[in-house]
């Protein structure tokens, strides 16, 4: 089967490689989407030491990447009996690959027939997003404040717009990105370069600030100008992982006014266990599910490009380049094997 790895430094390349084999308990999916995430694919094929989930656990060369997936079931291990090859699925922690063998409690299924697996390559990842908004606790008519209009930063804005918040502030220096968001619901965008941001936010959340800050950029200057930007009492959310050393005046921008500083890494959330404000990925990728049917959540229109893994080098180039990468591109298998439609 068909494999995307980084096999060096800077280097993508499509790769033949076994199929993997199922075994009891899991589920063969075939992959349809699988969506590309564009921070940690470029801090892994980079070699940003700042990547793998711990210190010093750096993945060897090659590295497989790839989160987000749909698919088609394509056989399922013994003792899985409320699945069946056909079924419309969702993979987590799937790879950019033809097919991929999960565990069953990282398969969720595709209910509703209106939902296009392209858009739904993007339920996973999306996910992240909610799960940054859950744990800001944002209540119905705070304000929140996203910065940093990538893909995980359109879809927050997204979330705290369903969920409840007034007004939805995005800032990203890109005018089309902040176009972007303001399409999908925001209710104000501002350009971070601007000296009067902070003096803008408080403007239009009552001379207050903003009470729910997502910061997705990794920036440390970023984090900076959030801080700057949030209420009294404020909870900020670091959906974006800063991977370099940062300076932050903790005592006049943390500590008097109280904020909270939130450490939101989507793995950094019960693995099964539920409870309120406890969301596990399973219960997320479903909400993301009811939330696409309904129509309330667009993924369509953060999709800007969508490949055949054939251009793996040449999209991944563009990736470390870093100007200019689109919001949302998502590799499409379904001619290469993969499901159908």
């Amino acid at each position: 089967m068909k494999q995307i790895a980084f096999t060096k430094v800077n280097t993508a390349e499509l790769l033949d490689v076994p199929r993997p084999e199922i075994t009891p308990g899991t589920v063969c999916v075939r992959t349809c989407y699988s969506a590309l995430s564009a921070g940690t694919e470029r801090a892994n094929i980079t070699g940003d030491p700042n990547c793998g989930g711990a210190r010093g656990n750096l993945k060897p060369w090659p590295r497989i990447l790839g989160y987000s997936v749909s698919g088609i079931v394509d056989s399922v291990g013994e003792g899985v009996t409320d699945l069946k090859p056909g079924d419309r699925v969702l993979g987590v922690w799937g790879q950019h690959q033809q097919y991929n063998v999960y565990p069953r409690e990282n398969v969720i299924p595709i209910l509703y027939d209106d939902i296009d697996l392209k858009d739904a390559a993007l339920a996973f990842i999306s996910a992240f997003s909610l799960a940054a908004i859950r744990k800001t606790g944002l209540e119905i008519g705070e304000s929140c404040l996203v910065v940093g209009l990538g893909l995980l930063g359109q879809l927050a804005a997204q979330y705290a717009r369903i969920g409840g918040a007034q007004p939805v502030i995005a800032v990203d220096f890109s005018e089309e990105r902040r176009k972007l968001a303001m399409s999908l619901g925001a209710n104000f965008a501002f350009d971070p370069a601007d000296p009067a941001l902070a003096e803008k936010v408080k403007a239009v959340t009552e001379g207050h600030g903003a009470n729910c800050v997502v910061e997705v950029t990794g920036n440390p200057d970023a984090l900076n100008t959030a801080l700057l930007c949030t209420a009294r009492f404020g909870r900020v959310a670091l959906l974006g992982c800063t991977r370099v050393p940062t300076t932050v005046n903790f005592y006049n921008d943390v500590h008097w006014p109280g904020i909270t500083l939130i450490g939101a890494h989507t793995r950094a959330r019960p693995e099964h266990e539920s409870s309120h404000g406890w969301w596990t990925t399973q219960d997320d990728c479903l909400a993301a599910l009811r939330l696409l049917h309904a129509g309330t959540l667009n993924l369509a229109g953060v999709i800007h490009e969508v490949h055949p893994p054939e251009d793996c080098p040449q999209v991944y180039a563009r990736l470390v380049a870093g100007k200019g990468f689109p919001i949302g591109v998502v590799w499409d298998w379904t001619g290469e094997g993969g499901g159908a439609k």
